[in-house]
């Protein structure tokens, strides 16, 4: 899936947990979480506070 086609995923609630996880991980990872509409990177930073994410958008732990 492209980005765009995710970045529509996410936005409509299609993704599961894990996918929005490693969604915003790669977003992280590419920077494009800071780049994109505010709430995107609202959500990466809270994936980042709650220990999901390191800063470099590694997947610290799964989702439960």
């Amino acid at each position: 899936m492209d980005m765009v086609n995710k970045i529509m995923a996410w936005e409509s609630g299609e993704l599961d947990d894990k996918a929005t996880l490693e969604f915003f991980s790669e977003l992280v990872k590419n920077g494009q979480a800071w780049s994109l509409q505010g709430m995107y990177g609202r959500f990466a930073t809270s994936l980042i506070d709650a220990g999901y994410l390191d800063k470099e958008g590694n997947i610290l732990k799964d989702v439960e």
